[in-house]
């Protein structure tokens, strides 16, 4: 049977209402970038580039373990002191993100560096040399599915911080832990009121 990561991990991606969770050690292939997701071509060859290698992997590696492609996942950030993380952003310029796409624990550099070579070969016009391999270990989150527009997450995001809130936690963003989004639609073929995006957040106890 293919592995599914969504079936087999459904605490992570199936959340059921509001749920606070200790996420795992996981392995990423990530981007960093900054601005506006919706016209920026930085964002739009992260994107190419984050599945051109994922899937790369994937096919290169088929004799090793089968599996489906994880779905896309981004940290997002603000280049604004004065944002609050309850409200809506106007002016998305200012976002600063990770894109990611999970990976196989048995994914390593050498790995990596297989699927680059492919993946220069297919697309010579994206930068092979933005990804990176990291891991990365959440901790304790709050988290919930947010459906519908992304311009509406704000009043999701207050939602389950007032969550955790209530239950002793407090959010703890910060410099090393972000709002994180875990994209299961595809904005391309799903219509917007139908979107369904898990939206986590890091939480300490007070």
């Amino acid at each position: 049977m293919i592995f599914d990561f969504k079936r087999q991990f459904k605490d992570l991606y199936q959340p059921q209402g509001i749920a606070i969770i200790d996420v795992p050690k996981m392995i990423f292939l990530s981007i960093d970038g900054k601005g506006n997701p919706n016209n920026n071509l930085e964002y739009a060859q992260a994107i190419e580039l984050l599945y051109g290698l994922s899937y790369a992997i994937k096919m290169k590696n088929k004799h090793v373990f089968e599996y489906i492609v994880p779905p896309l996942e981004g940290f997002w950030r603000v280049d604004d002191a004065s944002f609050k993380g309850g409200s809506a952003l106007i002016d998305k310029d200012k976002f600063l993100w990770t894109m990611m796409i999970r990976q196989p624990d048995f994914v390593t550099e050498d790995v990596l560096e297989r699927a680059k070579e492919i993946v220069r070969k297919k697309s010579p016009h994206l930068n092979i040399k933005l990804p990176r391999l990291e891991t990365v270990t959440e901790g304790l989150c709050v988290q919930t599915m947010h459906k519908g527009s992304y311009d509406s997450e704000h009043v999701t995001v207050a939602t389950i911080d007032k969550y955790a809130a209530d239950s002793g936690y407090v959010v703890d963003i910060g410099e090393f832990r972000h709002h994180h989004e875990i994209y299961l639609s595809d904005p391309r073929k799903v219509a917007e009121h139908l979107l369904k995006t898990i939206i986590r957040h890091p939480i300490k106890l007070q």
